[in-house]
């Protein structure tokens, strides 16, 4: 049990302390992806970014994924849920639009704070605050394992063990702290699990530039010629 998301985030960092990443970015899930992230990148010196992917929802169980979209349109679906549901095309598609349109929204909100980071022949690191069914988490690898990085890892706090499987065949390594057999829903191992907001992942990316920005003065590079 985790007391919050930070306490989750150090003891993550404690297990992705000492591995020679390659010019590091954490890529975080919003919105509590990004507490998670900002502890990452500022603990590992690694660049803070966002990664957006939104679940689709099932109908009338809008807390159960059957899938996810991720911001360059790559859709992910779960066979079995969509076979289980009977989900017609048309459901699928309304849905589809309806989280791209969040995603846009979002996308507009946080690039007003930092451009996209760039990612190729970088290690990247993939976060949430959990992993419940890894639909918006795969749909995440997928887009960013399309930008060709130097490696694709994951880490989270908590994860289902028997998700931690698919979710291994799609990067290179997953770092996890918590692997319950029984799992109902990510915040049952929280004892803090607030809802963020857009303006609390506004406030950590723009505290994340200003600091690398600061390391960059105090530490400038020397060109020789």
């Amino acid at each position: 049990m985790f007391r919050d998301r930070s306490d989750a985030a150090h003891l993550l960092v404690q297990r992705l302390k000492g591995c020679p990443f390659h010019d590091p970015v954490v890529l975080a899930i919003p919105r509590g992806g990004v507490v998670i992230g900002a502890v990452l990148a500022r603990e590992l010196g690694a660049e803070l970014d966002v990664v957006l992917s939104r679940k689709l929802r099932a109908p009338f169980q809008p807390e159960l994924a059957v899938g996810a979209v991720a911001e360059d349109g790559q859709v992910y679906l779960e066979s079995r849920a969509r076979e289980a549901l009977e989900l017609t095309d048309e459901y699928l598609s309304e849905e589809q639009r309806y989280q791209l349109g969040e995603i846009e929204r979002r996308k507009r909100l946080f690039r007003a704070v930092r451009s996209r980071a760039p990612v190729m022949d970088r290690s990247v690191i993939v976060t949430d605050d959990g992993i419940a069914t890894g639909s918006t988490m795969i749909a995440a690898l997928q887009t960013v394992k399309a930008q060709k990085p130097h490696e694709l890892i994951v880490a989270v706090p908590v994860a289902p063990f028997g998700r931690l499987a698919d979710i291994r065949r799609r990067c290179d390594d997953v770092v996890c702290v918590l692997t319950p057999f029984d799992f109902w829903a990510i915040g049952e191992f929280y004892e803090d699990f607030p809802q963020i907001e857009d303006a609390e992942v506004v406030s950590l990316l723009s505290e994340s530039m200003a600091s690398r920005r600061t390391e960059d003065v105090a530490s400038p590079t020397i060109l020789r010629r």
